[in-house]
């Protein structure tokens, strides 16, 4: 009890003098303090003090401490410290275990409170790490490492493949790095190696992606062979999947069969998987015993739809018919593994519940249902429509056999369903003249409304095909009745009423079939054509447009957009559509035709050469193309190329003349007279009433001096003779005609009234009978002139004939014979007015070029090229 302090009752305030401190505690300056500091430098502060005595030592006693103001001898610790209680500076501390903090009647006296010490300033900063200590450094490049990772699987979910690898071969340069880093510092054995084996792993399924096949096994293999991997044996099924793509099937089945081998039976599903992978190789093999027994083992410990569906096919490989039906009723056994549709209704009126229902009916969990089960629906019609020609002596046994079985399964509602496709299976043979289909699509009318509407627009389609509208109308309304929102029904619908022509109605149909289905590209493409009919080009451009963008490789629709802006005369963009569309289709002969068509037209010959003469290429049969490349080897001179065409085309063509008529004109033009000559023979024989072909035997004969010359000139004139009687005829059968109908209409304008004198009848006679004498004049006259001209002619003939031999006929001067030949070809020309002029090219002397004249046919080269591509107007069904 001597240093306590017992306050007395007149004290003022019991805390006084708490913010009083000895500067001894005062550490903020114990830099500067040149004591401590020599203290802390050597061992003078280490020296054991005086210390204080308690009574009855030699010393002598401590006084007392009071608050009576005696003074208080300061009494130091051992390091030179105030003891605690010791009376500092002559102020007695009071004696208080418990007392507030930082509470002192010094705020009296100016002082702020603060307990926390926040008017000193904030805390001095956190001393900084030393980055340069090898464990920092070990961990920043481990950091570096993962992050490269994850950016490298990003990149791969992205679809960025070269970004992905590179990155993975980054992150495998860091971890080397890391690796040498740990052996330098001699801690080798914290090597982490989760991180080796992620970088490795994501190494390997990159150069996998990337067809890096040798690459990514290599990668697997320093993985799998490393001792230090737990469970890496699995990594073979990956090396397994990479030899299947390679097509190696000897190493996959190798493979599979050891990453089989190293899992244990606990994973069960894993197991599964490996063995259903084993049966597909062994498939590829064509080793279908082999697979059969791996599919089998699948089905009896955990069947699934995919290895049912497999056994079924392997069963039909072999052709095992009793085995295909146990197959069957197999996977239709199969669980599915997912709930009843039941419990998406909602069968409360909990609003809560009903919310609840309504948010998980259109999950990602229910979506995947749906596609389990559509994808269980897609196997089983497969499946049936597969086996029902096998397992029984006749399709459609077969196919009730697979509806029966259905019916008792749990899909029940895929009855209907198969029996629909039943009935097209016989459509897709063409079988339409047997009744069975048409019948078991009828059965349907008396069904619900959803297979009696796709019963109806088969049907419907069916007659549409036969051309029968009417009962193709009468089932798409029947299909539309059933189910008016049926996008099929109404496409339907408007095909039947676009073939009658009515395309406003075709296009409203046409447009509420895409109301209801935004997606129906059918619906699309009809409209577009109907506006094409309307001649609304712009808006069956949008509409092609559209439908492009959903269909980017479709033939029809760029051929449609080529045809469009050929239309709006705008060739340029046609060209572009044509070139995309032979980069979908490079063998179309029509498309490459009318490339050619579109060329020429805008003048570039070498171009449209070149396209016609690839149409020609795939298809030699089209007259068009032939006619064209024909009349270009004509135009360009050489006419020894154009005969094959025109050849090609007599094969093609037999009973039309002008084709023989090309290929002898080709002969002459080339110099081959003789060749020529045979020709026209040929021809006179299958067509002895040609005067085209009688007139250049005539011509031929003459230039080469053959006495056949008067033959032909005598069989030439008869032949013109009946070509002018009987146009003479045809011209007064036609004026005869014309005159009945006048005279009718002008008997009929006149009436007899009472007290008048019919004179018409008389007048009308004496008009007639003046017609008749004036057309007989007239005709007498003209066979006097035809007479007189045959006559010269004859008389010409015979000159150069008999007068003239061929040797004597090239001494006379250039001037002379052109002359007379003149006169030959005024004189010809005179008998026949049709007849065309006489080429001076076909006088050939020697030294003499003359260039020929275009008088090949008796058409014009231009009149006998047809262009245009026939466009056939199609539906999609």
């Amino acid at each position: 009890m001597e240093n306590v302090h017992l306050a007395a009752e007149n004290e003022d305030d019991l805390y006084s003098g708490y913010n009083d401190y000895n500067p001894t505690f005062d550490n903020e300056e114990l830099d500067n303090d040149i004591g401590f500091q020599q203290a802390v430098r050597t061992s003078h502060g280490r020296r054991p003090p005086m210390t204080a005595k308690f009574p009855g030592t030699a010393i002598g006693a401590r006084p007392v401490g009071t608050s009576y103001g005696q003074a208080r001898t300061q009494m130091s610790s051992s390091m030179g410290r105030p003891m605690t209680g010791a009376v500092q500076d002559g102020a007695a501390r009071p004696m208080t275990a418990v007392r507030a903090a930082g509470y002192s009647s010094a705020l009296t006296r100016g002082s702020t409170f603060d307990p926390l010490g926040q008017s000193k300033g904030p805390a001095p900063a956190l001393e900084a790490k030393m980055e340069d200590s090898p464990e920092e450094k070990i961990k920043i490049l481990e950091k570096k490492v993962n992050d490269l990772i994850e950016e490298s699987c990003m990149a791969y979910s992205r679809g960025d493949l070269q970004l992905s690898l590179e990155k993975a071969k980054e992150a495998g340069r860091k971890e080397r790095v890391l690796v040498r880093q740990r052996e330098q510092t001699g801690t080798a054995d914290h090597i982490n190696l989760d991180l080796t084996y992620s970088v490795l792993f994501n190494l390997a399924n990159q150069y996998a992606n990337n067809d890096m096949f040798q690459e990514a096994l290599n990668t697997y293999s320093v993985i799998v062979k490393n001792k230090m991997f737990s469970n890496a044996g699995r990594l073979k099924v990956n090396m397994a999947n990479i030899y299947f793509k390679q097509k190696n099937y000897p190493k996959a089945i190798k493979f599979y069969r050891m990453a089989l081998d190293q899992i244990s039976n606990a994973h069960k599903e894993m197991r599964i998987k490996i063995m259903q992978n084993i049966g597909v190789v062994f498939v590829k093999m064509g080793q279908y015993s082999d697979a059969i027994t791996s599919f089998e083992h699948i089905m009896s410990e955990c069947p699934n739809i995919k290895s049912g569906f497999n056994l079924i096919l392997c069963y039909y490989a072999i052709g095992d018919r009793d085995r295909m039906k146990k197959s069957f009723q197999k996977l239709i056994s199969a669980p599915l593994g997912i709930d009843d549709e039941d419990k998406y209704i909602p069968a409360s009126e909990d609003p809560h519940t009903n919310m609840v229902i309504e948010a998980i009916k259109n999950d990602p969990l229910h979506q995947m249902e749906r596609d389990r089960k559509s994808l269980a629906e897609k196997y089983i019609m497969t499946s049936a429509k597969l086996i029902a020609p096998a397992i029984e002596n006749s399709f459609a046994a077969g196919f009730d056999w697979c509806v029966d079985m259905v019916k008792s399964s749990q899909y029940v509602e895929l009855a209907n369903d198969l029996e629909i496709n039943k009935a097209i299976t016989y459509l897709r043979q063409r079988d339409f003249n047997q009744e069975e289909a048409v019948e078991t699509l009828k059965t349907f009318e008396k069904k619900d409304s959803r297979v009696k509407s796709a019963a109806a627009t088969n049907l419907s389609f069916l007659y549409f095909l036969e051309k029968d509208f009417d009962l193709a109308d009468r089932y798409a309304d029947m299909a539309m009745s059933a189910d008016r929102y049926n996008p099929a029904a109404l496409i339907n619908k408007g095909n039947t009423v676009f073939v009658r022509q009515d395309y406003e109605k075709a296009g409203e149909f046409f447009k509420e079939a895409l109301r209801n289905d935004s997606s129906c590209t059918e619906g699309l493409y009809n409209l577009g054509l109907t506006y094409k009919k309307l001649g609304r080009l712009d808006e069956a451009l949008d509409c092609f447009l559209k439908l492009h963008a959903i269909l980017r490789n479709c033939a029809q629709v760029m051929f449609q957009l080529a045809c469009l802006y050929e239309m709006l005369e705008d060739p340029h963009q046609a060209i572009d559509w044509l070139m995309q569309l032979i980069s979908v289709t490079p063998t179309d002969p029509q498309v490459l035709a009318k490339l050619g068509e579109l060329y020429d037209t805008e003048g570039d010959k070498s171009q449209a050469f070149q396209y016609y003469y690839e149409s020609f290429r795939y298809f030699p049969s089209n007259i068009d193309v032939i006619e064209w490349l024909g009349a270009y080897y004509i135009d360009t001179q050489f006419c020894e190329k154009a005969i094959q065409y025109f050849e090609r085309a007599t094969l093609i063509q037999p009973t039309q003349v002008k084709w023989q008529l090309m290929v002898a004109s080709c002969y002459r033009r080339s110099g081959n007279y003789q060749k020529a000559l045979d020709t026209y023979k040929d021809i006179h024989r299958n067509f002895p009433e040609n005067v085209e072909c009688l007139r250049f035997l005539v011509r031929l004969c003459t230039d080469m001096g053959l006495k056949e010359v008067q033959e032909y000139a005598t069989k030439l004139k008869k032949v013109e003779k009946m070509k002018e009687i009987r146009e003479q005829r045809v011209k007064s059968g036609r004026e005869s005609s014309a005159r009945g109908r006048r005279e009718g209409s002008a008997g009929s304008d006149f009436e007899v009234r009472p007290g008048e004198r019919c004179r018409s009848g008389r007048d009308s006679r004496l008009h007639t009978h003046t017609h008749t004498h004036t057309h007989r004049e007239r005709h007498t006259q003209t066979h006097t002139q035809s007479c007189t001209h045959s006559i010269l002619s004859l008389l010409i003939l015979h000159l150069v004939t008999f007068h003239f031999t061929f040797q004597q006929y090239q001494l006379l001067s250039f001037t002379v014979r052109l002359i007379l030949f003149s006169c030959l070809s005024l004189c010809v020309s005179s008998c026949s007015p049709v007849s065309p002029p006489v080429s001076t090219s076909s006088l050939w002397t020697p030294g003499v070029e003359l260039q020929p004249l275009p008088v090949w046919s008796t058409l014009p080269l231009r009149e006998c090229l047809v262009g245009g591509l026939k466009m056939n107007t199609f539906y999609i069904d």
